[in-house]
């Protein structure tokens, strides 16, 4: 068995986003390019190379406590983001609404990409996947602003589709038109 299998599906990035404040809200900023350093994305507000436990890890640790930062991207896809406007009945789902530093498309079911997959992007950069980004208000929140009456069932309709988190595993610059190859480990599953 190989170690990891490279994916023939060849992505591509569509947007580059961040918002170096997070007093500010979850919106992010459209950019040329991101540049990626161990501690995530320069000048977003989401890098670092540790983060403090919060409501997503309070089953495993109280609240406060300093943890390995592997929230430092966030991606979504053109494809889910599409699907998800659709179930709102909305006519677009921009990126910025859901805080995503990456808008990429042609990789098909993102959000479902196994933890540990390796996205390599033409530049060289390289994001490790952590685990799918849950659907929360704060999006919910953000289209109900623009869309009065539509943003109470983002939580629902995008259950599978609200993209990825990931950390940096090689450094490097990421722009819109990059290509993205997947190497994916191998999959078992634990049956207990």
């Amino acid at each position: 068995m190989a170690y990891v299998k490279e994916i023939s599906t060849i992505g591509r990035v569509e947007a580059c986003l961040l918002s170096p404040h997070r007093e500010k809200g979850l919106e992010k900023s459209p950019t040329d390019a991101l540049t990626l350093t161990f501690d995530g994305i320069q000048g977003d507000c989401h890098s670092g190379a540790t983060m403090v436990s919060d409501a997503r890890t309070m089953k495993q640790y109280p609240r406060g406590i300093t943890l390995k930062n592997r929230r430092q991207v966030s991606i979504v896809s053109v494809e889910e983001m599409a699907d998800i406007a659709d179930k709102l009945a909305i006519p677009s789902l921009p990126p910025e609404w859901v805080g995503a530093n990456l808008l990429v498309s042609g990789i098909p079911d993102l959000t479902i990409l196994p933890p540990s997959t390796r996205m390599m992007f033409s530049s060289g950069a390289t994001l490790i996947i952590d685990l799918e980004n849950q659907p929360c208000k704060y999006p919910a929140e953000i289209i109900e602003n623009h869309h009065p009456g539509h943003g109470s069932a983002f939580v629902a309709m995008a259950k599978n589709k609200r993209g990825l988190v990931a950390w940096v595993e090689r450094e490097g610059k990421i722009a819109s038109g990059d290509t993205i190859r997947l190497f994916l480990p191998p999959q078992r599953l634990w049956n207990h």
